[in-house]
C-alpha cells in the first residue's frame, strides 16, 4: 500500500507515493533510556514503517523525529566495543599510508562520537577534527582524548563555515551516520564542500540486502531513517557531483558497506568492485519492490519462533536475562512484546547505560558482572552483531553452564 495521501517524499530523490513494505507499529524511541523516576510517566511512541522508493531504490522509514530529540544527549559510546576499535584502527592506519597523510593534512569525522577513530590519526601526528552533536559525548572526546570537536549537526551550512575557516579535509569519515540524517542531500553537499579537490570521503552504512537476507529487522528504529544499497548511494552521490570510486563489504553490524567517494572531476575510474556490485544488485532486484515485500512474512516467522522458545524455557522454570541495552534490542523486544514476564534483567558493558531502564519494557540495566552474580540459565543476546566479542568476554559465565540465545537470523542456543 502507499503512504496515506502520498504526502511523504523520498529522502533522496523527492519521489512521492512510497510503498510501505513493513510496519512495526508504534514504538518508543530506541535509545530513550529511562531513569527510575520516569517509569511512571507515559512514554511517547511513534509509527515505525519501512517504505521503498521505486525511482532511486532507497529504503527508508516514513517518520522523522527531530534530531535534537534523538542526538543531543546520547547513550552509545563506540569505544566500549573492541570490535569497533579494531575496525577503526585498521582503516586509520591504512589511509594514513595510502593517502600520505602527515602534519599538513586534516582528517574530519562526522558523528565522531567519543573520538574512538580520530584518536588513531592523532597518535600518528595528523591533525583531526570531530563533528559530534551529542553534548555529553563531544565532552568526552575533548576532555578524555583531546580530540578537537565541533558540537553541532553536520550539513552544508557547517561545511561552508569550516571551509571558509580554511578547514578543508583530506579525508572525511562518516561511519553509520548517513542513515541517521533526514537531509541526505544537504549532508552529501556538505561532503563535497568540505573535501579538498583530491580528498576522499569514506562512508560506512548498513547494507539493506543483508538486513533482508538475515531478517535483521531490529536494525530498524527511528534513528535509522535510511537503509542503503550501493545503487541508492550511487544515485545520491552523483546528484552532487561526487563519484563512488570503490566499495568494500564487511560483516560488522550484520552487514556493512564502506564506500570511498571523491569529486566526479577527479582522475581515475570506479573500481571493478563498484561495477560488479551494481550489476549484482540489478540482478537480485534492488529496484523492484517485490524483493522487499516478503520481509514482513520473514519477521513474523521469526517472532513466532523466538517467542515460542522463550515461553517454553519459562514453562521449564528457566531464568532468562538479556545482554545488550541496544537500540536494535529495543526494536525486537517492543515489536515482539517480550518484557518483564519473560526476562529478568539486562546487562550492558556501557557504564553510561547502567542503572537506567529499557524503553517500553522497563528492564533495569546492570553491569555484565551481574551474570556471574545471578547465573541466569540463558541470556538473550540482543547485540548479536558483536556475538564473537561478547561470547569471548563471557567465557566464565559459559564455563559455569550459562547459555546464550542468538535471535537473528533465526533463534539458536549456544
Amino acid at each position: 500500500m502507499n503512504i496515506n495521501g502520498s504526502t511523504a517524499e523520498c529522502r533522496s530523490c523527492g519521489e512521492t507515493g512510497l510503498e510501505i513494505v513493513l510496519s512495526l507499529g508504534r514504538t518508543p524511541l530506541a535509545n530513550a533510556l529511562l531513569a527510575e523516576e520516569q517509569l511512571s510517566e507515559v512514554e511517547a511512541t511513534y509509527p515505525l514503517d519501512l517504505a521503498f522508493c521505486s525511482r532511486c531504490a532507497l529504503v527508508q522509514i516514513t517518520e522523522t523525529i527531530p534530531p535534537e530529540k534523538l542526538f543531543r544527549e546520547y547513550f552509545y559510546l563506540s569505544s566500549f566495543s573492541e570490535t569497533m576499535l579494531r575496525h577503526a584502527e585498521e582503516i586509520a592506519v591504512r589511509l594514513t599510508s595510502a593517502r600520505y597523510l602527515d602534519a599538513n593534512s586534516l582528517v574530519v569525522e562526522v558523528a565522531s562520537n567519543d573520538g574512538y577513530l580520530l584518536q588513531y590519526y592523532k597518535h600518528a601526528g595528523i591533525p583531526v577534527l570531530g563533528i559530534e552533536p551529542a553534548t555529553n559525548i563531544a565532552h568526552i572526546a575533548q576532555e578524555e582524548r583531546d580530540i578537537p570537536t565541533v558540537c553541532d549537526f553536520f550539513g552544508e551550512a557547517l561545511a561552508e563555515r569550516l571551509s571558509h575557516e580554511g578547514k578543508r579535509a583530506d579525508v572525511i569519515h562518516a561511519n553509520n551516520v548517513l542513515a541517521h540524517v533526514a537531509d541526505l542531500n544537504g549532508v552529501v553537499r556538505g561532503f563535497a564542500e568540505l573535501l579538498k579537490p583530491d580528498g576522499i570521503a569514506v562512508i560506512e552504512v548498513p547494507y539493506v540486502k543483508e538486513m533482508i537476507d538475515r531478517c535483521a529487522f531490529d536494525t530498524i528504529y527511528h534513528e535509522h531513517l535510511c537503509y542503503f544499497s550501493l545503487t541508492a548511494l550511487d544515485r545520491l552521490f552523483k546528484r552532487h557531483e561526487l563519484r563512488i570510486c570503490n566499495v568494500e563489504h564487511f560483516d560488522i553490524h550484520g552487514g556493512t558497506l564502506r564506500i570511498f567517494a571523491g569529486r566526479a572531476s577527479a582522475k581515475g575510474e570506479a573500481t571493478a568492485a563498484v561495477r560488479r556490485m551494481l550489476d549484482e544488485e540489478a540482478a537480485w532486484g534492488v529496484g523492484d519492490a517485490s524483493f522487499y515485500r516478503g520481509f514482513g512474512a520473514k519477521v513474523e516467522r521469526l517472532r513466532g519462533e523466538l517467542v515460542k522458545l522463550l515461553n517454553d524455557l519459562k514453562v521449564q522454570g528457566k531464568r532468562i536475562a538479556v545482554y545488550g541495552a541496544s537500540a536494535k534490542g529495543s526494536t525486537l523486544l517492543n515489536y515482539f512484546r517480550i518484557g518483564q514476564e519473560t526476562l529478568d534483567f539486562v546487562v550492558d558493558r556501557s557504564t553510561v547505560k547502567q542503572s537506567y531502564y529499557t524503553p517500553g519494557t522497563h528492564l533495569r540495566i546492570h553491569a555484565p558482572e551481574k551474570l556471574l552474580d545471578m547465573m541466569p540459565d540463558y541470556v538473550l543476546l540482543l547485540t548479536w552483531n558483536f556475538a564473537d566479542e561478547i561470547l569471548q568476554q563471557q567465557s566464565e559465565y559459559r564455563r559455569r553452564g550459562g547459555r546464550f540465545i542468538i535471535p537473528i537470523p533465526e533463534p539458536a542456543i549456544i
